[in-house]
């Protein structure tokens, strides 16, 4: 994933770890490239430029291409092995960080950006939806997905002192919380935080919807699927939003 603490030894070598998982689910995938498919509009129209910025191993964006046929989409990540992996799926995969000048683009050169599951693992995500904000025209689109704190289950796992899912302790085990995989995360929103924190960045919140997380046990995901009906309780917050 990118990361925008490049002095970090400890989150560089933790993300250049071939064993730590760089993909996320297809449904919010799918659900995330349809959004974006409808705002952008058939190609016929002029081919846009759409980053995938946090690409990870370019499963999202290659997901995405079938939706977004005829726009030209760019992984971008700060890993060199994602990199690697992206670029058996990607036609173009580049490398860039979210500081300030660290995306290899000039101002305005996108027309949207996917950024899937990359926020939470920032130490700055100001600073990184700046970055963002300048590549994008006016008007361009954001499409940002992310775990939501206040997931349903989270909520009873914090009435039962349990350590939320999606949250993190430790960069070298599980403590306390549900799970197998350390993947992470140093941040996380509620609904309401991250359209005040996209609001802030300057940025006009479009939609905000749920999506289902793969890992949920099978026997819970009718109800994770059910629970999309209400963002601020669904696994998965999808959000778009368009540059002012």
């Amino acid at each position: 994933m990118t990361t925008t603490a490049p002095t970090r030894r400890g989150l560089r070598d933790f993300y250049e770890d071939p064993s730590v998982p760089v993909a996320s689910g297809t449904p919010r995938s799918v659900r995330q490239a349809r959004a974006l498919a409808a705002a952008l509009g058939p190609a016929t129209g002029g081919v846009k430029t759409v980053l995938d910025i946090g690409c990870g191993d370019g499963t999202a964006a290659a997901t995405a291409a079938p939706f977004l046929a005829g726009h030209r989409i760019v992984g971008v990540d700060w890993s060199q092995d994602a990199l690697r992996r992206a670029h058996t799926r990607l036609p173009y995969a580049v490398r860039g960080e979210l500081t300030d000048g660290g995306l290899p683009f000039r101002t305005g050169a996108a027309d949207a950006v996917l950024f899937s599951e990359v926020i939470e693992h920032l130490v700055d995500p100001d600073s990184a939806l700046d970055e963002i904000r300048r590549v994008l025209r006016p008007g361009g689109h954001l499409m940002l997905s992310t775990p939501n704190l206040a997931a349903w289950y989270n909520r009873a796992l914090l009435l039962a002192g349990v350590q939320p899912v999606f949250s993190e302790v430790s960069l070298r085990a599980i403590h306390g919380r549900p799970g197998r995989e350390v993947v992470g995360h140093l941040r996380l929103c509620t609904a309401r935080a991250l359209r005040e924190l996209v609001a802030a960045s300057g940025f006009e919140v479009v939609a905000l919807k749920g999506a289902p997380f793969h890992g949920v046990p099978g026997p819970l995901r009718p109800l994770d699927r059910l629970a999309c009906a209400l963002p601020s309780a669904a696994s998965i917050l999808l959000l778009h939003a368009r540059r002012t």
